[in-house]
């Protein structure tokens, strides 16, 4: 069973999805080894772990497409892969979804920001004609070709219109082949509550620490339709504040003795799966 297979039938049931966001091939092996069902990478993360900038559209779709490939291959859990707006108009779209698929992905995100997108929960964003995000919609379906590859349809419409216009864009979306929406940035309780009366496909909700939309529990996001809980920068949040203490501590030491927070040599090469090599290694020697 393929991993968008095994996405949609997680879909399927009743409970709703945890999925962290990572950054790189490490990060993914971490939590899919901790136990979780699906992962995230999304253009924050890539963003900052491959070029060292925000979300605000540097990372080129080639460049996004090398790392989903990167985490794929070591993984065996869906991945769900942001694909920003596409990059460009439904031709481009189509070849998008083609990559994405070759890449190993289990699902693809496409929302309706005007190049170049930024992360939803900033300010300063822009989004196209709700009838080209259809069109771009109806494109990946198109070039998904009987592969079970998810397509979740985002719109930003609620930063830059309101809920109102947020909630149109999702009802049409519902028609256009999509299997998840995700309105992006809802900002209070009552927003999300409303979000999942008014739509009726499974829903994603995204929720960043420090950001725009509020948590609600688990069993309430179940009960409203949100099939998919995003935690998508948790893990490089925390991955740069550990590096950023680390830092600190040896600068002011000129020593990591004393910095416990940290796993030893050997913890480490469980990670990277050292025994696997070494008995490859082992197989083929002269």
């Amino acid at each position: 069973m393929n991993t968008s297979t095994k996405l949609r039938q997680l879909l399927n049931n009743d409970k709703s999805i945890i999925v962290p966001g990572v950054h790189d091939p490490m990060s993914a092996k971490i939590f899919q080894d901790s136990g979780f069902d699906v992962l995230f990478a999304g253009g924050f993360s890539l963003s900052a772990s491959t070029l060292g900038v925000p979300d605000i559209g540097l990372l080129t779709m080639s460049e996004n497409i090398e790392r989903v490939k990167r985490i794929t291959s070591h993984i065996n859990i869906p991945l769900i892969a942001d694909m920003d707006t596409g990059y460009g108009n439904p031709i481009n779209v189509i070849r998008t979804v083609k990559e994405s698929i070759n890449a190993g992905a289990a699902a693809i995100i496409i929302e309706d920001q005007s190049w170049p997108k930024r992360c939803g929960h900033m300010e300063g964003k822009s989004i196209i004609p709700m009838e080209e995000h259809i069109e771009k919609i109806k494109a990946a379906d198109y070039a998904r070709d009987g592969s079970d590859l998810v397509i979740i349809a985002r719109t930003d419409s609620r930063g830059t219109h309101n809920l109102e216009e947020a909630i149109k864009r999702g009802k049409a979306l519902e028609k256009s082949g999509a299997d998840v929406i995700f309105i992006e940035a809802p900002q209070t309780e009552k927003e999300i509550r409303t979000i999942g009366k008014e739509i009726n496909l499974p829903l994603l909700i995204n929720l960043i620490e420090g950001g725009k939309t509020p948590s609600l529990s688990i069993n309430e996001f179940e009960s409203l339709g949100f099939k998919i809980i995003l935690h998508p920068l948790t893990s490089i949040f925390a991955t740069a504040y550990s590096m950023k203490k680390l830092a600190t501590h040896i600068k002011s030491n000129s020593t990591s003795k004393g910095y416990n927070e940290l796993l030893n040599f050997n913890e480490f090469e469980k990670i990277v799966d050292l025994q696997k090599y070494k008995e490859l290694d082992s197989r083929f020697l002269v």
